[in-house]
């Protein structure tokens, strides 16, 4: 009891010298009491301490044991604090740290601050930035509480090892000063030195880059440079231009010593209810040519239910994304849209154009689709759990060359699901869909004869699936058996030869679509008559998480229809059997297989094996695929096998090599590509050596190696060669 009233005595004591001492400090100031009345209350100071003596005389206060001084959001530590009342000056020794209000810490020994913390002094300064970055400097000395000049300094955002604190960095930046302004939000290196490892690497005089309070802004990237047969030694230089918080710009200049220079950019916009993002290039070549690209979208939130974009994609020629360098899809897609949500219902206003970039793709074959228009809606569950829906279709399609098509479809259907007693499931659908067509131009008889007008299509359609699931359990594994069955009635017919076929040209039967009301992908060509269709699923499901499934299906119709090409499967009265197995005992395993067996000779027209196997230090992935080709399809058939090797050699370097080998014909190599990368908390060195055996027009098989390096806080280097053949 008497000691808790001791304690209890001393920090009343205490807190009446502090009292005391801020009385007397009011006489010390050359502004007028009220002056600084008001100052204190816009910048309260409080601060803690075990012990505190106040030498009235001399005017200095004294502070120790767990000192913590508050000031305007800065806290100040330390063992020992001494407060000098006539110069207004704080000296803090021992253990010392400065927290600040954009959470940088200072460390140091000593350190003398004005009473306001915005002037300082200190020696042998340690500084953690916001980001984990380190700063130590001999000495530095802090003005106006945003300029912090430090002498002898090194600058690093790696970690060192906390048994080993005095290991060197794996990069570091010494420079005899370092000037950080936290106003403008820079770091300022002079006469700067770049070690990896502690080896000098690059110098120069002068350097800076944004510190980690800063997010955008605006500067010069680090220039990347590069090199290959048709552009000789390149030199990018970016400019990075942020124009507002949701607004930037990257220009993107290319100087090449073979050709001209090619100007490339980026517009970023991200608001509440609007995205922007639009990249392209130009260059005027030697050939005097303008060539380029541009690639963008856009998306816009009317209100809650509406909105509206588009995606512009377009290149002044076939080979220029390639021959440059960009991305190169095999389709360029351009589409406007407007789309509208409200509760069951969807509905859509499109536009498309295409520019193929193969040599065989013929421009006055492309379609321009103006406009392509889409609603459906589905009906709340009604008595029974039966429901309703409708979805309408309509298309403008037009061509410099070849058949013009209008096209109006609309389809209204009924669903009833039922659960039996045994726990199977069937669901019973009707469903009438009709088509109108109107066409100019379309060939016949195999381009013998012309036809313009009408043609339209009424088909009503009745199906039931029905499926059984079944589970056992049996010791650490689960085993589910489903068998599943559709019926499908509708007319025969349907394909008049005055009807277009432009969009189910191409069509794959595999085991996601033997189910299908239409296995068509689109809507041109329908599927009429009987046919049941019927398959099995087994499954195995592991406590531990491991899994595998198999299923097997077919298709019966009990009369021919030769709708369906040569060679799709479905020729006959009993179609191929399709299949997929599926095995993951665990995360080191992963099996995939799919595969079309034909029904009368068992042979096999479709194959496509994916697997990966082995932990990260040694995963091995390999896919294969093999299918016939089909007569009147875009696509001829396939054979080639693509793999790669990956190893996680520690915890810092990984490497990988992956090819794809074309089995047609001769047989050929694709691709090669060989990858090893170093990456630890603060850099990442990436080599990618790529050997592209592609050729299109100018376009010649080509050896190319990428390197990256990246510094954290930094930014990216990148060099390298390209080699045409």
């Amino acid at each position: 009891m008497l000691e808790k009233i001791k304690n209890a005595v001393q920090r009343s004591y205490i807190y009446l010298v502090l009292i005391l001492s801020l009385v007397i400090s009011f006489s010390s100031f050359k502004e007028s009491p009220a002056q600084h009345i008001s100052q204190i209350k816009d910048r309260p100071i409080t601060f803690t301490a075990d012990e505190v003596i106040h030498d009235k005389e001399l005017g200095i206060m004294k502070a120790s044991g767990s000192v913590e001084v508050f000031n305007n959001r800065q806290v100040l530590l330390a063992d020992k604090i001494s407060y000098n009342q006539l110069q207004d000056m704080v000296t803090a020794s021992g253990n010392v740290s400065l927290l600040d209000s954009t959470g940088h810490v200072l460390f140091a020994e000593y350190m003398e601050l004005s009473s306001d913390f915005k002037s300082a002094f200190i020696r042998n300064i340690k500084i953690r930035l916001s980001d984990n970055a380190r700063i130590v400097a001999n000495e530095a000395r802090r003005d106006d509480g945003n300029v912090m000049k430090m002498r002898n300094a090194i600058y690093s955002p790696c970690n060192t090892c906390a048994t080993m604190p005095d290991q060197t960095p794996l990069w570091q930046l010494k420079a005899k000063k370092i000037i950080h302004n936290q106003k403008q939000q820079e770091l300022e290196y002079y006469d700067v030195w770049m070690e990896m490892a502690g080896i000098p690497v690059m110098y120069t005089p002068y350097f800076w880059h944004p510190d980690p309070t800063v997010k955008r802004k605006s500067g010069f990237l680090v220039p990347s440079t590069g090199g290959s047969t048709f552009l000789g030694t390149t030199l990018t230089t970016p400019y990075y231009y942020a124009i507002s918080p949701n607004k930037d710009l990257t220009i993107s200049p290319t100087i090449t010593t073979e050709e001209r220079v090619l100007m490339s950019g980026t517009y970023r916009e991200l608001s509440n209810n609007s995205a922007l993002n639009f990249g392209g290039s130009l260059t005027h070549d030697s050939n005097d040519d303008i060539r380029g690209h541009i690639k963008g979208t856009a998306k816009f939130d009317i209100d809650e239910k509406w909105r509206w974009g588009f995606d512009l994609n377009r290149s002044t020629d076939d080979t220029y994304l390639r021959r440059y360098g960009f991305p190169s899809p095999r389709f360029l897609t351009t589409k406007t849209y407007a789309e509208g949500f409200s509760r069951r219902n969807y509905f859509a206003a499109e536009a498309y154009s295409f520019q193929g970039t193969a040599i065989e793709d013929d421009p006055g074959q492309s379609p321009l689709i103006l406009p392509l228009i889409t609603y459906n809606r589905q009906s709340a569950i009604g008595r029974l759990g039966s429901s309703t829906t409708f979805n309408a279709n309509s298309i403008v399609m037009t061509r410099k060359d070849g058949n013009d098509t209008r096209r109006i479809s609309a389809d209204i259907g009924w669903h009833l699901p039922l659960i039996g007693k045994r726990g199977d499931i069937t669901k019973f659908s009707f469903t009438t869909r009709g088509d109108l067509y109107h066409v100019s131009n379309l060939s016949l008889n195999d381009n013998l004869n012309k036809y313009s007008g009408f043609s339209s299509r009424i088909r009503p359609q009745l199906k039931a699936n029905w499926r059984l699931p079944l589970a056992r359990q049996h010791g650490m594994v689960s085993q589910t058996l489903e068998p599943i069955a559709s019926a499908i009635i509708s007319p025969y017919g349907g394909n008049s030869p005055k009807i277009p076929n432009d969009d189910s040209v191409n069509l794959e039967f595999d085991d996601t679509n033997l189910f299908s009301d239409n296995i068509f992908t689109g809507y041109d060509r329908v599927e009429g008559g009987a046919r049941i269709k019927y398959g099995l699923k087994w499954g195995l499901v592991g406590l531990g998480g491991g899994h595998t499934t198999i299923f097997v299906g077919q298709r019966y119709r009990p009369k021919d229809d030769d709708t369906y090409a040569l060679g799709s499967g479905l020729e006959g009265h009993l179609s191929d059997f399709v299949g997929r197995v599926s095995v993951s005992p665990g995360i080191h395993l992963n099996l995939m297989y799919r595969t079309r067996i034909d029904k009368d000779n068992f042979s096999f027209k479709r194959n496509e094996l994916e697997i990966g196997t082995g932990p990260p230090a040694l995963r091995i992935a390999a896919n294969y695929i093999f299918f016939d080709a089909q007569n009147d399809a875009d696509f001829p058939g396939r054979e080639e096998i693509s793999g790669s090797i990956s190893t996680k050699l520690n915890r810092f370097w990984r490497s990988r090599i992956a090819s794809r080998y074309d089995l047609e014909g001769n047989g050929d190599l694709r691709n090669l590509n060989l990858n090893l990368t170093y990456d630890c908390e603060c850099f990442t060195l990436s080599t990618t050596i790529n050997r592209q055996f592609y050729k299109d027009r100018d376009l010649k098989p080509n050896d190319s190696i990428l390197f990256k390096l990246t510094f954290k806080t930094l930014g990216d280097i990148r060099t390298g060669l390209d080699s045409n053949n």
